[in-house]
């Protein structure tokens, strides 16, 4: 996969090219980066890429020249790439999507700063506006980065164990089990007794209640239209009858 990123601040993006599982792997060359920055389309000696918004209001909009030129630039270098626009008004990013764009031969991710970008940049071309969340921050570097981790691990040779990104929150719709290693003792609490068990049927058993307990407790919406197995069933059932029989706290 071939990732490029449109920023005015390349270098914010060493923490996914030169850290952790995704720097291993674009040193292996399981996928490719390159930054590229809409200063060096800029029609002026100071290379400004911005100018006040028409019809007033605070703060700098992008300019769509240079934009368009880094973004014609991008796609001559990967003309099937996708290409997404990180903005707090796009579609959320979630497991589902981003499996999606794990599919992808390429990614090209418009970075925007200031007030945002000229919005005939995101008329003019087929771009995906992807959202992190629902909050605003300093510019795009950061959710594309949050965007590039969730598809790359999803990549093979990216993680050291397969299972992993299989087995992460959302991979099956439900959140992630609770999770332990050494010491079996820590602050009087104690690693449960079925995860040391050795049956493996009674451990799946126990993290998949677990997965649907925390789901029915924190993201309860996901279970809505789930279409459940029946161990899911009869567990989510057990788990109901277990909240029931728990009684008040007297005051």
């Amino acid at each position: 996969m071939h990732i490029q990123a449109v920023t005015l601040f390349g270098g914010m993006f060493d923490a996914v090219t030169g850290h952790g599982v995704t720097g291993r792997a674009l040193r292996d060359g399981v996928w490719r980066f390159d930054s590229i920055n809409p200063r060096q389309f800029a029609d002026n000696p100071l290379g400004y890429i911005d100018d006040r918004p028409f019809g007033g209001g605070p703060g700098m909009i992008m300019m769509a020249p240079p934009l368009q030129a880094a973004l014609d630039l991008a796609r001559s270098q990967c003309p099937a790439a996708q290409m997404i626009y990180l903005s707090p008004q796009g579609e959320p990013l979630t497991h589902r999507l981003a499996e999606a764009l794990a599919g992808e031969s390429g990614l090209i991710l418009l970075c925007g700063r200031y007030e945002g970008v000229d919005e005939r940049v995101l008329q003019h071309n087929p771009i995906r506006e992807i959202a992190v969340g629902d909050f605003v921050v300093s510019g795009g570097e950061l959710p594309a980065m949050m965007l590039m981790d969730a598809v790359l691990r999803l990549l093979p040779g990216v993680l050291g164990d397969a299972r992993s990104a299989a087995e992460d929150s959302f991979a099956h719709g439900l959140l992630d089990c609770p999770h332990y290693t050494r010491p079996v003792e820590f602050q009087n609490m104690a690693v449960p007794a079925v995860l040391r068990s050795g049956n493996h049927g009674l451990i799946a058993r126990w993290r998949l209640k677990q997965a649907l307990q925390r789901t029915l407790a924190r993201r309860p919406e996901l279970l809505a239209d789930r279409i459940l197995t029946p161990q899911e069933a009869s567990l989510l059932q057990e788990i109901r009858q277990e909240e029931r029989a728990i009684p008040l706290e007297q005051e």
